[in-house]
């Protein structure tokens, strides 16, 4: 399974590619795209819409990972970054991938076992998992990739839940 982990933004969108095959997770690419605050918002958007669209064509996920937002104290960023988000999930949509959305303490618990876990714990699970020399930068594209592998191990929990749960019906 081929899993592409988005972390919203506007400024700085991080993605993660990743495969999944029997319980082995392995890095395909990753990165950010950015853009320029110089630009219209709208134009923004447009170019993180085709980026993500590149990316999704280049590599054809099976699925699509995505942090949900987390509003802190800063709204005007929050709603910054949710007009990305929406863009990012626009596109998946629109090439026909399923979308799943965690929150930051879904992707932590999943990553490192602790859903309160430090930045610097999860980046360096990231590189732990994924067999890399170092963490990735930048830390927007850490972020993906720790979606992605969120994505990539509750998959196939699912997966083995279903199969396990018909297994046992059977009697």
């Amino acid at each position: 399974m081929i899993v592409l982990g988005l972390d919203p933004g506007i400024a700085t969108v991080g993605f993660g590619i990743v495969s999944s095959e029997k319980g082995c997770v392995s890095a395909i690419r990753y990165g950010v795209f950015r853009t320029s605050p110089g630009i219209a918002l709208s134009r923004r958007l447009g170019d993180i819409y085709d980026d993500v669209n590149e990316i999704i064509k280049q590599f054809k996920p099976d699925a699509i990972a995505i942090e949900k937002l987390f509003f802190n104290t800063n709204h005007k960023t929050g709603i910054s970054v949710a007009h990305g988000r929406g863009v990012l999930l626009l596109a998946a949509y629109k090439c026909g991938v399923p979308i799943f959305e965690y929150t930051p303490l879904q992707v932590k618990s999943s990553v490192t076992g602790y859903g309160r876990a430090e930045k610097k714990q999860v980046m360096e699970m990231v590189r732990r998992l994924l067999k890399l020399d170092s963490i990735p930068k930048p830390d927007d594209a850490a972020d993906a990739l720790a979606i992605a592998i969120c994505h990539a191990r509750a998959a196939t929990s699912l997966i083995y839940e279903k199969w396990s749960n018909n297994a046992c019906s059977t009697t």
